[in-house]
């Protein structure tokens, strides 16, 4: 097995608009709208404790504060809690993160993509691999999550890793669409948002990552791609030329909290699966 730097920190951009939610998201950030009784990015974060992530770094924008209140102690709420007799509750809001975790928080002052917000976290990220985990791919997962299997494929080869999966149909163009070897684990290149006439293949990558620090390198040399930004997928995409990147195929429900429809059907079926339908 090839030795490599453990993981440890994981990049989580939330400085998006959430546009698609106003006026919900006029002052609050989308990435707090709750599944049920937990917001999105609780989920995320959770995710990347459950795959050994200790360091959380958030790529925010305006209006976010909020996020960085969510994570923080709030001591005169337990208290109250606490006076009421409420202990199970303030148990819950004193354990947000356990303890060794921490957050950092960086501004992205522009939106100018996915490959930006990246950008942004280099120093906080040094020269380390870490984990990207988009809060608004919401994962449905029974063991450690999705991380965990980007994380183990990792150590095992110290590639850059993209969970998969598979999309009938135009929709693959929404997505960065993979172009896999004949083994099905090596990615031979990454095309974002292709027309449906012209994507490589039916498995498109989702939002969630395991990158090496070489990353950044190649971010800051990049043109802007699609929508122009600077775009992830377009980074990776040189990554995969040199034979740097593998796939891990997705082994879970995933819903798109983008969109209002995604958002629904989640929070209808985190309900059924928890038992409070």
């Amino acid at each position: 097995m090839k030795r490599v730097k453990p993981v440890r920190k994981a990049v989580l951009p939330v400085a998006g608009f959430g546009t698609r939610f106003l006026p919900a998201t006029k002052a609050m950030p989308k990435e707090l709208l709750p599944i049920v009784d937990k917001p999105l990015v609780q989920y995320a974060a959770e995710e990347a404790i459950a795959a050994g992530i200790d360091t959380l770094i958030f790529v925010t924008g305006r209006n976010k504060r909020a996020i960085e209140d969510h994570f923080d102690s709030n001591y005169e709420l337990e208290a109250a809690l606490r006076a009421k007799g409420k202990h199970d509750h303030a148990d819950m809001v004193h354990s947000i993160l356990p303890t060794g975790v921490e957050c950092i928080f960086v501004r992205q002052p522009v939106q100018l993509g996915l490959g930006h917000a990246v950008l942004c976290a280099e120093r906080a990220v040094g020269d380390e691999p870490f984990a990207v985990i988009l809060a608004d791919d919401f994962l449905s997962y029974t063991e450690q999550g999705v991380t965990t299997d980007l994380v183990r494929a990792y150590e095992r080869t110290g590639r850059t890793q993209l969970s998969v999966m598979k999309v009938d149909g135009p929709d693959i163009s929404k997505y960065g669409v993979v172009k896999l070897g004949g083994n099905g684990r090596d990615v031979i290149g990454l095309v974002e948002k292709p027309s449906f006439e012209a994507a490589p293949s039916k498995l498109a990558s989702i939002g969630r990552y395991v990158l090496t620090p070489d990353i950044f390198g190649i971010l800051k040399e990049q043109k802007p791609g699609a929508g122009g930004e600077i775009q992830l997928a377009d980074a990776i995409d040189v990554q995969a030329s040199g034979g740097l990147v593998e796939a891990v195929h997705l082994r879970c429900l995933r819903f798109d909290c983008g969109s209002v429809q995604g958002f629904l059907a989640a929070t209808m079926h985190v309900a059924q699966r928890d038992g409070w339908l």
